[in-house]
């Protein structure tokens, strides 16, 4: 897909600007050898239309130093460091202080050698840091802009890169242009793509920031795999995304980063989180890089409007496709409203009787009047995105008939497309020129589809407000079990009627009291999990078991004992909130009890968050059915327990010196949502 033509507007430029568009580029370490890095560099950059300095202390025909460079004249922006490790820093920083300001560095041995290459990493932070030269790498096969043919990168490929709406940000130099050529190859140009390397200064938030008034880009495809400054990301992907789609591919699936002190930090992975989080913050997203590609083929044309369920229409030429695009949209949770019978009558007039008309639209094979099927169907009530597929056949030309219906013009249309390679690319060339978005296969054009959907739906979710946190009611730790639901109780959360006892006398008062059957527990705030130290016995009924109880949990060195009555069955979540090292405080709701490890059925959110979102939650749980009547069960109150998960999450917004605080099992009965349990850490516990 082509580039969009500029508004003409101007456009304040921003920090990254001596990076991207550069007045000026200097090669330091450039070279006559063929081959070498700085060799390919100065060849990958003799195409870009400013004034090119190459520096290479052995003269070899170019200027001897940095200065001399500096003095010809013509102005410098950008310094491309094409030399070792060791002589980096003291490259930047007379770099920096002759005017330039921004820098590309390839090289490795950095951090990433260890030993003396920790030491070149600090020594050119501290130029970055004392001269505000902004840095791009090290340890990066560099960046591109094709549409400026700004081409920083020792891959020679890179000059067949097309220009184009999508701009892809990566960890990796490898991944960048990886995915640059999977892009060409699906006929999507690029308007950027940067590989961050090991990211000492220009970081992802850095570029996101830069691409929000960059007028070339209309997508950008975001890849991560390890995140230094989550607020910082979350705050770019957020003012980002309310402008132009992110499509955002996280590596570490298999991550098992060092387990927490509780339930919810063991489940509250990196790459969970990290997924959970940028889709909060509105990005779309994917599992792969294929995914990767039609989701940003899919987002490059028109955007669909904020909506909590838009519906798709599918039109097929050929019913098996048809069915396969249908079957991955409704798996992926998009929404295929049946047409009205207005829009049926529409169609009827142009299809054959024996053709499945309500969505999808079986046009049996594409043939005269194909444009009128699509207008009608983009124009029914229902409808907020159309998706067409067919095998190209000489009987009509799609993207003439989709642009001749006008349905472009009322929702976003994406057309997929397969056959001989020449024909698919003759109708990809046509597509882009009538601006509709084509993408090969089904399966892929579904993909397309629901990033549009998911996109859509992701800008409604963050339209709502934050749910405001309650005043901190005051009170104090120890936090063993009893002063944890004391809180939750001062939250509102319903907890089960209990005593605090603290000999047997009192414990069997308090069975005499509760009336039983009971629970009783063992009480100490450094047993955060009770049952693996015998320390809870259910089901206490009489003053006989209350003593076998006691006896038990006396072998287990308990002090104090905590009877409660014991809930009506139901489903057992487990509800967390705690303080994550790289995006702040997060809030977890996920299938409890013992099991909650096991499947690690979760939601994940930053807070604060909206009673609408905080509901919307039970969405991403693959065992969500359990929640709503499954079998006779209890059926969950969305707005009981968006109030729950608000006022845990908002805890650790209230009172800094609160760590983590979790829930588990929360139960849903019959009767509502109750806490079983609750474990309270501080900053300050060990």
């Amino acid at each position: 897909m082509s580039a969009p033509a500029t508004t003409g507007a101007a456009v304040a430029p921003t920090a990254l600007d001596a990076l991207f568009a550069p007045s000026g580029v200097m090669v330091v370490g450039a070279s006559a050898t063929p081959g070498k890095l700085g060799a390919v560099m100065a060849e990958s950059l003799a195409g870009y239309d400013s004034p090119l300095h190459l520096v290479n202390s052995r003269g070899e025909g170019m200027h001897p130093s940095v200065g001399e460079a500096l003095a010809a004249g013509g102005g410098v922006d950008l310094a491309v460091l094409c030399v070792p490790a060791p002589a980096t820093a003291r490259a930047l920083r007379e770099c920096a202080e002759g005017g330039v300001r921004a820098a590309l560095v390839c090289a490795g041995g950095f951090a990433e050698a260890g030993g003396a290459g920790k030491e070149h990493q600090r020594a050119v932070e501290q130029v970055v840091r004392e001269t505000g030269v902004r840095l791009l790498g090290p340890n990066t096969s560099g960046f591109f802009v094709p549409g400026r043919r700004l081409l920083a990168s020792f891959v020679p490929g890179v000059a067949q890169l097309a220009a184009g709406p999508v701009a892809v940000v990566a960890a990796s130099g490898g991944v960048n242009h990886a995915l640059a050529f999977r892009l060409q190859q699906a006929g999507v140009g690029l308007s950027l793509g940067v590989g961050l390397g090991a990211a000492v200064d220009v970081g992802a938030a850095d570029v996101l920031e830069h691409l929000i008034t960059d007028e070339q880009t209309r997508v950008v495809a975001l890849h991560l795999e390890t995140v230094q400054d989550g607020p910082a990301l979350l705050s770019a992907v957020r003012r980002l995304s309310a402008v132009k789609p992110v499509v955002a591919l996280v590596v570490g699936r298999s991550d098992v980063a060092e387990f927490a002190r509780s339930h919810t930090g063991a489940l509250a992975t990196s790459w969970r989180t990290t997924r959970a989080v940028l889709r909060q913050a509105g990005a779309v997203l994917v599992d792969d890089e294929d995914g990767l590609v039609d989701a940003v083929a899919g987002l490059a044309g028109r955007r669909l409007a904020p909506s909590p369920a838009p519906g798709v229409a599918v039109i097929t030429g050929q019913a098996g496709p048809g069915l396969l695009v249908a079957d991955a949209l409704q798996s992926a949770g998009v929404t295929l409203p049946r047409l009205t019978l207005a829009t049926q009558a529409d169609i009827a007039e142009v299809l054959p009787p024996l053709t499945f008309q309500a969505n999808p639209v079986d046009t049996g094979r594409p043939g005269p009047g194909f444009d009128r099927v699509v207008a009608a169907v983009a124009h029914d009530p229902a409808v907020d995105a159309v998706a067409i597929y067919a095998l190209t056949e000489p009987v009509v030309d799609l993207p003439a008939a989709v642009a001749a219906s006008g349905a472009a013009d009322k929702v976003p249309v994406l057309l997929g497309v397969d056959g001989p390679p020449a024909d698919v690319a003759a109708k990809r060339a046509a597509a882009d020129e009538a601006g509709i978005p084509l993408i090969s296969g089904p399966t892929a054009l579904a993909r397309g589809v629901a990033a549009l959907v998911e996109d859509a739906t992701a800008r409604h979710a963050r339209a709502q407000e934050a749910t405001p946190a309650r005043p901190w009611p005051g009170l104090t730790g120890p936090w063993d079990e009893v002063r944890g639901k004391e809180l939750l109780e001062a939250l509102g959360v319903p907890t089960p009627p209990r005593r605090r006892c603290r000999d047997r006398a009192e414990a069997v008062e308090a069975l005499d009291a509760l009336g039983g059957p009971v629970a009783v527990k063992l009480v100490d705030a450094a047993v955060l999990h009770k049952t693996e130290v015998g320390g809870v016995h259910l089901g206490v009924r009489n003053t006989e078991e209350m003593e076998r109880a006691l006896d038990a949990l006396e072998a287990a060195g308990a002090r104090e004992v905590l009877v409660e009555a014991m809930a009506a069955p139901g489903v057992d979540l487990i509800v967390g909130a705690r303080r994550d090292p790289v995006f702040g405080p997060v809030l977890l709701l996920g299938l409890g009890g013992t099991a909650a490890e096991v499947l690690a059925d979760v939601a994940i959110r930053t807070v604060p968050l909206s009673d609408r979102a905080a509901a919307g939650m039970v969405d991403d749980l693959q065992a969500r059915r359990l929640l709503f009547g499954h079998r006779g069960g209890p059926t969950v109150d969305p707005e009981e327990l968006a109030r729950v998960l608000t006022a845990v999450g908002n805890v650790l917004l209230v009172n800094p010196d609160v760590a983590e605080i979790e829930v588990n099992p929360l139960r849903l009965t019959a009767d509502g949502l109750v806490a079983l349990d609750a474990v309270v850490i501080t900053q300050e516990q060990p």
